[in-house]
């Protein structure tokens, strides 16, 4: 299930409620180290030397108890607990240069600057530049704010326990907590708390998509619409074709701009091509459609505007609007039985927002709720690191899937393309919610499995990944 973003003291109430029911703490030092050394095994290899850095606390029990469960690893535990002399301890071991530092020194309960001599230390980890598995924290980090107490450790991955913590989600946080992990099977009574912000984990999906009846046909599955593509432009169709293709809806058509219609043409098989026209009628099979990707043509916005209007107000269907169509949209609102769906990256929700792409980064969520409010309510996938799913009302979710090298460009036209295939089906359209969700992780976690395989992969290589994740 997804996780809440909870606080401090929401965490300190969680594990009061927990020794209430008589589970101990030990025991969930002891499951908390299973999934620490569970996570240390996949970014090291058999052999390999970790180097393991616990504080007095139990962010340090943590640590401590991981060490039990990596036997096969070369492990060098070192106990930190007079920091003046420890220091030296720390940089010798830096010199031998370990795999993978695992980071037990703080834990959420860190509530005062930190003292000099501790301030060498995480700057000796952080020089190293040795990859940093963080438990719960990164070690100087204020678990509400996302800021730091002075310095705080640089980590690769984060592991935090329980739910995720309000200050890992802080802009200022992002480069100290790099990939955010949740520890979710450690002990704990379920979660008591409810948040607006909820963290997506793959197990949100084990069920998801429901099966395919046994007797369907393609008309069962949707007829996807797809208008992109332009002169210079026209890779955004071909790539928003194929990401609704791993969606499989039973049809899929592109239309697009007449200038680039062969191209377009020749790198689609089993997707329809037709050149756009506006006086064009939707075939009674149309079941969703996206507008945008690669649309940059001035004069396709002279021909789209009016159209593009029109089907916001009235089209009964899902319609994803993405990329260069952002501008041809009014602020005008929509049957609430609609759905409606807009893909923004930073800069373009702030050009939606008329703000700047900073002040859209330092609150994304604020963003997320100020675009879906100025366009009548509508689903919004604020795309960026940690993807935000939502409207102006009700939860938000965080995707948990992705990295770094989907900062490519076709990135976007992919998933718009995936999201629309995926709403062009009658079985998922009740779902709207979920759908987004689920194509959100999904060219996350193909991303992830990529990256695992090989560092240089493309967005071709995408292609054929997205929707294939478990």
């Amino acid at each position: 299930m997804s996780a809440p973003v909870i606080s401090i003291a929401e965490m300190r109430a969680w594990e009061q409620a927990t020794w209430a029911t008589g589970q101990t703490d030990a025991e969930v030092i002891r499951r908390v180290g299973t999934q620490v050394a569970r996570v240390a095994r996949r970014l090291t290899r058999d052999g390999e030397r970790i180097l393991i850095l616990a504080g007095n606390g139990h962010n340090g029990d943590d640590a401590r108890a991981a060490k039990e469960f990596l036997s096969d690893r070369e492990v060098e535990l070192i106990e930190l607990l007079v920091p003046d002399t420890d220091l030296l301890k720390v940089e010798t071991a830096l010199r031998e240069g370990p795999a993978l530092i695992i980071d037990g020194i703080f834990g959420i309960g860190l509530n005062r600057p930190l003292a000099e001599s501790w301030q060498k230390i995480i700057a000796a980890v952080n020089a190293a530049r040795i990859p940093v598995l963080a438990i719960d924290m990164p070690s100087g980090l204020n678990a509400d704010t996302g800021e730091s107490f002075g310095t705080a450790i640089e980590a690769a991955v984060t592991l935090t326990v329980g739910a995720p913590k309000t200050g890992l989600l802080a802009a200022s946080a992002a480069a100290l907590v790099g990939r955010l992990e949740v520890a979710d099977d450690v002990g704990l009574i379920p979660c008591p708390h409810e948040s607006e912000l909820n963290f997506t984990q793959s197990e949100d999906f084990g069920k998801f998509p429901p099966a395919r009846p046994v007797a369907g046909h393609k008309g069962s599955f949707g007829h996807a619409h797809i208008i992109a593509g332009s002169f210079g432009f026209h890779g955004a169709a071909v790539l928003a074709a194929r990401g609704a293709q791993r969606a499989q809806p039973g049809l899929v058509t592109v239309l697009t701009q007449e200038a680039v219609y062969v191209p377009v043409a020749a790198q689609l098989q089993s997707v329809m091509v037709n050149v756009w026209q506006p006086a064009a009628k939707w075939p009674e099979s149309n079941s969703a459609l996206l507008v945008g990707p690669g649309l940059a043509a001035l004069e396709i916005a002279d021909q789209l505007r009016a159209p593009l209007r029109h089907w916001w107000r009235d089209y009964p269907h899902p319609l994803i609007v993405d990329a260069s169509a952002f501008h041809m949209l009014a602020a005008e609102p929509f049957a609430k039985n609609f759905t409606r769906v807009l893909t923004p990256h930073p800069g373009e929700a702030a050009r939606l927002l008329n703000s700047t792409t900073p002040k859209v980064q330092a609150d994304r969520v604020a963003a997320l709720r100020g675009i879906s409010k100025k366009f009548g309510g509508c689903w919004v996938v604020l795309k960026g690191h940690q993807t935000l799913v939502g409207r102006c009302e009700g939860k938000i979710f965080i995707n948990s899937s992705g990295n770094p090298h989907l900062a490519q460009g076709g990135s976007g036209d992919l998933l718009a393309g995936f999201i629309a295939g995926l709403l062009a089906q009658p079985a998922l359209q009740s779902e709207a919610e979920e759908t987004l969700r689920y194509a959100v992780w999904q060219h996350g976690a193909a991303a992830d499995k990529l990256s695992a395989q090989r560092s240089n992969w493309t967005i071709e290589d995408l292609a054929e990944e997205i929707g294939n994740a478990r």
